[in-house]
């Protein structure tokens, strides 16, 4: 991923076929953790590796400014429209959701990075753009999805419902939870997959709390949630298929108390009757 901006691992299905004009998928599609559980759900503008002092939007890592404007040498006309997506805003920014780029803005940005140049041998056609910004979004709106299903809890508690507040990609940091599984793939390759996250994005989330001290979002906590993408296998209709591993950062007790909950409460219902409330 690199734009917009674990409970079992969520499978979907890319909801294209390969990029228009018969060009391939543009994401990289690489296999999951074997013992990864599967789903269906729906990524990202967040430029990686980029300098926070280079014009940055601080809050998604994108530049403030980024061009509408068509390359010289482009030859396709991309369109300029942006979609607006169903993740509340928790900053004080112009507009109640975040909205995803557009293929133009895709673009440049892949310029401006060099993702675009025969000489880097990470040219990425312009027909594959609008494909690959249809997919990003659809990703981003899945992961969404996950972390509401996390906050469902204090969803019910408050009746509030929490809100994007900042996201970045680390797709060159890999989490201790990808590690260990990369760890032990090698150790126990019949049982677990060896193969890394092919992105990783960080986001902070406004969850609704009364008692949060936070001078600056008051009534909300932050909490950091962690966001491991894989590829999966083609499904039967030969598009392929993402897995997503959802869940909050372990940065305090609350957050590590959620994800043991979360992943022994199916056990203790097989086994013990025991129901989830």
């Amino acid at each position: 991923m690199g734009w917009f901006w674990a409970d079992p691992v969520k499978t979907q299905t890319c909801p294209v076929s390969g990029s228009s004009k018969g060009s391939k998928c543009p994401v990289t599609h690489e296999s999951a953790p074997k013992n990864a559980k599967s789903s269906t759900t729906d990524g990202c503008p967040v430029l990686h590796g980029s300098d926070p002092q280079d014009g940055l939007n601080p809050l998604n890592h994108i530049p403030a400014n980024l061009s509408m404007e068509r390359q010289s040498h482009q030859i396709l006309e991309l369109p300029k429209d942006r979609t607006t997506s169903s993740i509340p805003k928790g900053s004080e920014e112009t507009g109640e959701f975040w909205e995803y780029p557009s293929p133009q803005q895709m673009y440049n940005a892949m310029v401006r990075k060099g993702k675009i140049d025969p000489n880097t041998g990470e040219e990425i056609p312009e027909d594959a753009v609008e494909s690959m910004v249809f997919v990003h979004n659809y990703l981003n709106e899945g992961c969404w999805q996950e972390i509401l299903d996390w906050e469902k809890k204090y969803i019910e508690d408050t009746n509030v419902e929490p809100k994007l507040l900042q996201f970045m990609g680390k797709p060159t940091q890999y989490s201790p939870r990808a590690r260990w599984f990369n760890f032990l793939g090698t150790v126990f390759p019949t049982w677990f997959s060896s193969e890394l996250p092919f992105d990783r994005h960080d986001w902070t989330v406004l969850r609704p709390d009364p008692s949060s001290s936070n001078t600056e979002h008051p009534g909300y906590k932050k909490v950091r949630y962690v966001i491991d993408f894989y590829g999966g296998p083609d499904d039967e209709e030969g598009l392929p298929t993402f897995n997503l591993d959802v869940r909050p950062a372990l940065v305090d007790f609350t957050s590590a108390r959620d994800r043991f909950t979360r992943w022994t409460e199916p056990i203790l219902s097989e086994y013990f009757g025991s129901e989830k409330k």
